[in-house]
């Protein structure tokens, strides 16, 4: 039997800002077989629909209780956070700069 995954996924290289959706939680099922082609197109495909349910909660916690409502087996995928150091234009040309300017 596959089992759910619960995860925040990583930014994509396109989101630079702090308000983007890889603060939801997100919530998938493992594949439980392999995929085999397809004898007419050379397509993958494969039996497991549920491969193809992801969905999407505000808090782990919320993504949790409703694999446990469903009696589902789940691991849960913990990330560390990179520290967000805000930072302007004008601090490179600081007349107190800490750093010596290199160009």
């Amino acid at each position: 039997m596959s089992y759910a995954r619960i995860y925040q996924p990583s930014k994509t290289a396109m989101q630079s800002s702090q308000n983007s959706n890889s603060r939801r939680w997100r919530l998938e099922f493992e594949p439980e077989g392999r995929k085999t082609p397809n004898a007419l197109i050379g397509w993958p495909t494969s039996t497991d629909t549920k491969g193809q349910v992801v969905l999407y909660f505000d808090d782990k916690q919320q993504a949790i209780d409703h694999v446990e409502r469903l009696r589902l087996p789940y691991k849960v995928m913990n990330f560390h956070e990179k520290k967000w150091r805000p930072k302007n234009y004008a601090s490179n040309f600081d007349f107190n700069r800490k750093q010596s300017w290199t160009h």
